[in-house]
C-alpha cells in the first residue's frame, strides 16, 4: 500500500524523546512503534495518552517487537554501548543513535547520509557537529581546510542533564567529526552555556583555515550556501547570522538554529537541529526499505 509506513521505537523516554515522537508524527515514512523506558515516567504517559504502545522494559521491548526496524536511542552513551546498540543489533533493528557513543559511523544526513545506507548503527555526532560540520565540509570541498574550529554556545536551559554528563563526550565527538566528516585535517570544538535571560537562540562560530585561499570567497559562499539549502529541507530555523568574511586563509562565519517548537522551546535549537537530524536519516532509511518492500 502507498499509505504503509515502517515503525519505529524511540528508547528514552525524556525530552529529547518525546521531541523526536512529534517529529515522528508528522512523519511521511515513519510510524511510532513504541515509546520505551526503564521507570514510568512523564513521558511515558505523555505517549500513552497519545496513544502510543509504551513499556518500562527498555531496550528488551522494543527488540522483541517484529514490526520495529528502526530505533533511536535517546539514552546516554553509556547505555548505548553496554545495552541498546548490541541488543538492537542482535534484534536486526537499525539504530539511529543520538547519544556521543559513536558506536557506528557518524552521520550528518546533508554531508554524507547517502553513503551509510542500511548500517547497522549509524551516529548522530552531536548537536554542535550537525549545526557545523555541513560548513566545514562546505568549505573543504572547495578549498581544503587544514584546521577548523567550532564553538557551539547554546541556553544553559536547554542543556539538561544528558548534555552536561557528556562535555567531554561532545567536545572530542564533536572535534572528530570535524575531521572524519566535515573533512578538516584538524578539528577542534568548544561547548559555551549561556545563562542569559531571556533565553538565547543556539549560535554556533566556525572557522576553517583553507588550504587554497585562491579559490576566493565567492565559490565559498555559494558552497555554504548549497549546503544551508540543504539542510534548512529538515531544519528550517537554520540561518546564516553571520555571512562568511575572508581575511588571509581564514573563513568565518556564524550559524543559528531556531527549535521548531514541536515539544521543545524554540531556543532549544541545539536539541533540535539534532531530532531533526536524525528523523532526517530515519525517513530515508525508511524510504529505501519500502522501495525495497514494493519492488518485491
Amino acid at each position: 500500500m502507498s499509505t504503509d509506513k515502517i515503525k519505529v521505537g524511540i528508547i528514552g523516554p525524556g525530552n529529547i524523546g518525546t521531541d523526536l515522537m512529534y517529529k515522528v508524527f508528522r512523519s511521511k515514512n515513519l510510524e511510532m512503534g513504541m515509546m520505551a523506558g526503564i521507570v514510568e515516567s512523564e513521558g511515558i504517559r505523555r505517549a500513552a495518552s497519545l496513544g502510543v504502545p509504551v513499556s518500562t522494559d527498555g531496550v528488551d521491548a522494543v527488540a522483541q517487537q517484529k514490526d520495529i526496524r528502526i530505533a533511536f536511542d535517546a539514552t546516554s552513551a553509556a547505555a548505548h554501548v553496554k545495552f541498546n546498540g548490541p541488543a538492537l543489533k542482535e534484534a536486526g533493528i537499525i539504530s539511529v543513535d543520538l547519544t556521543p557513543a559513536a558506536l557506528g559511523p557518524y552521520c550528518v544526513p546533508s554531508v554524507n547520509l547517502d553513503q551509510l545506507r542500511m548500517e547497522p548503527d549509524i551516529n548522530m555526532v552531536t548537536c554542535g557537529g550537525q549545526a557545523t560540520i555541513p560548513i566545514v565540509y562546505a568549505v573543504s570541498r572547495v578549498a581544503g581546510a587544514s584546521y577548523a574550529e567550532i564553538v557551539a554556545c547554546i541556553s544553559s536551559k536547554s542543556a539538561g542533564p544528558g548534555t552536561r554528563a557528556n562535555m567531554d563526550e561532545f567536545t572530542e565527538t564533536t572535534s572528530k567529526g570535524l575531521e572524519s566528516v566535515g573533512g578538516a585535517d584538524k578539528g577542534k570544538a568548544i561547548i559555551i552555556l549561556n545563562p542569559a535571560e531571556p533565553p538565547l537562540m543556539m549560535t554556533n562560530t566556525i572557522i576553517v583555515r583553507v588550504k587554497d585561499p585562491s579559490v576566493g570567497l565567492e565559490r565559498i559562499k555559494a558552497s555554504i550556501d548549497e549546503i544551508v539549502a540543504e539542510l534548512k529541507t529538515y531544519v528550517p530555523g537554520y540561518q546564516l547570522r553571520v555571512p562568511p568574511m575572508m581575511e588571509g586563509d581564514k573563513v568565518t562565519t556564524i550559524v543559528q538554529v531556531q527549535g521548531q517548537g514541536d515539544f521543545l522551546p524554540e531556543f532549544s535549537g541545539n536539541l533540535d537541529i539534532i531530532n531533526s537530524a536524525a528523523v532526517a536519516a530515519a525517513e530515508q532509511i525508511a524510504a529505501e526499505m519500502l522501495a525495497t518492500k514494493g519492488g518485491a
